[in-house]
């Protein structure tokens, strides 16, 4: 029971995000304020799962929005956020059976790639220093709204062969772990955040405990694009 609170309550936190997203482009300058800096955040990441046999890197992209909440102490900020599109997995899986003959005859010797969807929060306590660099490391907490394979099989001279199948089913809704990033601030730290993260399941995400455990990893290359501060500091100059 508690675990479907838990998931209840996550699950109604997250899937507000696309409108809130919108929402917050609007309303940026709002929203940051001395204590607190509102932004876009996206970029690209490769994925992978370890222990899932024959598993290579994927490159996928992603996109959320983030909050920088400022500390007492101003070289200590939190980092926090909602990546609403985050798509994990792994490519160039090998194909199995799809329990069709008329399939398996068709993609044979093809490739799968696996992309688990996730809205993922990261929670992270980021330290600022003089040069305009920064690290942060804490924990991401990350709820699955959409799984599948895609079959793929090369077709000499037309479009390759694609077939989906959704997993869901196959994996937890729920995925933790923790980041560890490295950033530097633009323009005398007042523009854009490039940063670099890397993501380290702990959980096993299948349910089958038959299998070899799997956790997801992910490299991020990030650009966090703050809205609305330069409006601030705008009326700060002219009140």
């Amino acid at each position: 029971m508690k675990k479907l609170l838990l998931i209840t309550a996550f699950l109604f936190t997250v899937t507000s995000a696309t409108s809130q997203v919108l929402i917050s482009i609007l309303l940026g300058d709002k929203l940051n304020s001395d204590k607190l800096e509102f932004g876009l955040d996206g970029g690209l990441n490769l994925s992978t799962i370890q222990g899932q046999k024959g598993a290579d890197l994927a490159e996928r992209f992603n996109i959320g929005f983030y909050f920088d909440l400022k500390l007492k102490n101003p070289a200590w900020m939190i980092h926090t956020g909602v990546i609403v599109k985050s798509t994990m997995g792994a490519k160039d899986l090998p194909v199995y059976s799809l329990n069709d003959a008329s399939l398996d005859a068709a993609f044979e010797g093809g490739k799968v790639d696996r992309r688990l969807n996730y809205f993922n929060v990261p929670i992270l306590i980021k330290r600022l220093f003089k040069n305009k660099f920064s690290l942060e490391a804490g924990p991401m907490l990350g709820l699955m709204n959409k799984s599948v394979d895609v079959f793929t099989q090369k077709v000499k001279e037309e479009d390759d062969l694609t077939y989906e199948i959704k997993i869901r089913d196959n994996y937890h809704p729920l995925d933790a772990g923790f980041v560890v990033g490295a950033g530097y601030r633009l323009m005398g730290g007042n523009g854009m955040n490039l940063g670099v993260r890397y993501y380290m399941g702990l959980v096993d995400i299948t349910i089958d405990d038959a299998t070899t455990n799997q956790y997801n990893r992910s490299l991020y290359f990030c650009v966090g694009i703050p809205i609305g501060k330069g409006k601030k500091e705008v009326k700060k100059e002219n009140p």
